[in-house]
């Protein structure tokens, strides 16, 4: 079951990632087909944020394949949902709310 939530998590990630890709690659032809002074408009944030907010949500989503990635190799090591801190079960819980989690609450909440 863990298996298959992080599967569909891990694919919708990637479908995340390509779209924001394909969206970062579209910005960056438009403003290279463009002499637009784009620091200067007053209709709203510039190429430059744009670019820095898609560059960064591309960076999330890519993390997030590598997180599930980790928690897919957890599994087939049959270490999933055991934390990799003090080595006692994950909670049920928290590994609903993030199914790639590595540690417990407690540790988690250690660390910050």
């Amino acid at each position: 079951m863990a298996r298959d939530e992080l599967l569909r998590l891990r694919a919708n990630a990637e479908a995340e990632a390509a779209t924001l890709a394909r969206d970062l690659e579209a910005l960056f032809a438009a403003s290279r087909d463009s002499n637009a002074d784009d620091e200067h408009d007053p209709e709203g944030a510039t190429i430059g944020f744009e670019r820095a907010q898609l560059t960064a949500l591309l960076s999330a989503a890519r993390a997030r394949i590598t997180e599930v990635d980790d928690a897919l190799r957890r599994v087939a090591e049959a270490t999933y949902g055991i934390c990799e801190r003090c080595g006692r079960p994950i909670a049920e819980e928290r590994l609903a709310a993030r199914p790639f989690a590595r540690c417990c609450v407690a540790c988690a909440e250690k660390t910050g």
